[in-house]
């Protein structure tokens, strides 16, 4: 159901997001606690500022009402995608394509639980990085965490 309700959103929000200029990264509808959230993802070459997310709500706001097809009550969040934003979905994949990502394993490979390396591939729940030791294929199934990596001693 909540899926659903993510890839009705995603169907309506998306023409709304590229005329806007804007990709609609991602769409998401979830329970926490009491309350519901549906949250959309935007990106762009420029960067999204709170005013891209304010104008991107102010615009799919009206048609997710006219629509109507979420019974419960829930909050609307336009967020940027975001650097700590883990790596799920196919599309995160390709996204992220050629990028440094970071990569936390539920057991050790190598000697290691944790590897840093460049995005070359992915395919059917596998990803392949390019690591200083290598390429390595992992599977998705025996990873706690996939996301980009951010060199935080650039940022000091």
């Amino acid at each position: 159901m909540k899926e659903n309700i993510a890839s009705r959103v995603e169907s309506l929000a998306q023409p709304v997001a590229e005329e806007l200029g804007y990709t609609l990264f991602d769409v998401e509808y979830v329970k926490e606690g009491p309350d519901f959230y549906l949250r959309l993802f935007i990106t762009n070459e420029e960067g999204i500022t709170l005013e891209d997310c304010e104008a991107m709500s102010r615009a799919v706001d009206p048609l997710l009402d006219d629509a109507d097809f979420i019974k419960d009550r829930y909050y609307l969040e336009v967020s940027s995608v975001g650097l700590d934003r883990p790596l799920k979905k196919e599309k995160d994949f390709l996204y992220f394509m050629g990028e440094k990502i970071e990569v936390k394993l539920y057991k050790a490979f190598e000697g290691s639980d944790y590897w840093v390396g460049v995005l070359i591939g992915y395919e059917d729940g596998m990803f392949t990085i390019e690591t200083p030791q290598g390429e390595m294929e992992i599977n998705i199934k025996e990873t706690r965490l996939i996301r980009p990596w951010v060199d935080l001693s650039k940022h000091e």
